[in-house]
């Protein structure tokens, strides 16, 4: 058997050991110096990428914009990715400190807590917050306000702190809601914004129609009716077009569009398709880089309704008879 024998220095001659001179908190320490240097240096570079991100999306004209969700002038993924790392090494930092404050025996010091005095009643926090007093018979006569009716007495008990103070703070935002409101007129009132309002819903009702109208193609375009659209279609006919098929459609260089016969298909949407491609090998220009799609609507609309018209020196049918 071994027997281990051990000195015992006493209490006077012991040397207080420091808790830096753990080598484990001394560890423990390097660490965290090393994560909050790699966290400055991880906030720099991400600094620097927002500066490059920055310049190229200046360079591309703002075309990358549509493709990713930036934060602060930072891709998403990048943006979270480095945010992640941030929060783990935060984490670790935490962790590695509350595990040295274990380790080497920090204590945290707490207040002692109140000794309750006898005869005196624990006041909690609560009570303090409302300032609660507590009446004894004694006191009773102190806070008698002299109003009894039917036995029934009013003491003077005062409202809670933060029930003055809001009081006070609603005081002071009414001053100064009439003076921004109603003196300085620096804001709008209800019905001023619900004007602005409707002002504005109705500038993006007319921007989403006038988009609407320009959302016409060869595939949903229909005929349209209104007196103005044909008015509109009228216009354009006589402006561009009689030189090739006759103030009144009855065909010169053009074909005739009054009667049944068409080339290319008598259809709106056929219509719309000729006049928007063009027929090249025929000599018919492409209008669609000079008419909006809302326009060719229209002028296939006024077309269609020169059938039947029977203008006098109408020329020859040509192409297929449409029914």
């Amino acid at each position: 058997m071994i027997t281990l024998l051990c000195y015992v220095l006493p209490a006077s001659a012991q040397t207080p050991v420091s808790a830096l001179d753990n080598s484990l908190a001394q560890l423990l320490l390097v660490i965290i110096v090393a994560l909050l240097i790699a966290i400055a240096v991880l906030g720099n570079a991400v600094i620097g990428a927002m500066d490059i991100y920055r310049d190229r999306i200046k360079k591309n004209g703002g075309a990358d914009k549509a493709a990713l969700l930036l934060i602060g002038g930072l891709p998403a993924v990048s943006y979270y990715l480095l945010v992640s790392v941030i929060a783990l090494e935060l984490t670790v930092i935490f962790a590695l400190l509350w595990m040295l404050r274990h380790l080497v025996g920090i204590q945290r010091r707490r207040k002692p807590k109140p000794v309750p005095v006898p005869g005196q009643p624990v006041v909690s926090w609560w009570e303090k917050l409302n300032r609660t007093r507590s009446i004894d018979a004694a006191s009773e006569q102190e806070q008698d306000l002299g109003h009894d009716f039917d036995g029934i007495r009013e003491l003077n008990n005062p409202t809670p702190p933060w029930w003055r103070y809001s009081f006070y703070a609603s005081i002071l935002f009414g001053v100064v809601y009439v003076w921004v409101y109603h003196v300085s007129h620096s804001a709008p009132l209800q019905l001023e914004e619900l004007a602005i309002a409707e002002a504005k819903a109705a500038e993006a009702q007319q921007a989403y129609l006038a988009n609407a109208a320009n959302n016409i193609d060869e595939k949903n375009v229909q005929l349209l009716t209104e007196a103005a659209d044909i008015a509109s279609g009228q216009k354009l006919f006589s402006t561009n077009c009689t030189a090739c098929h006759g103030a009144a459609g009855q065909g010169s260089v053009g074909p005739n569009l009054t009667d049944d016969y068409w080339l290319h298909g008598g259809q709106v949407n056929q219509v719309f398709s000729t006049i928007k491609y063009g027929v090249p090998e025929k000599g018919m220009k492409s209008w669609k880089d000079d008419f909006s799609p809302r326009q060719i609507a229209q002028l296939a609309s006024y077309i269609k309704t020169l059938r039947g018209t029977n203008p006098p020196g109408a020329k020859e049918p040509q192409g297929g008879l449409e029914k």
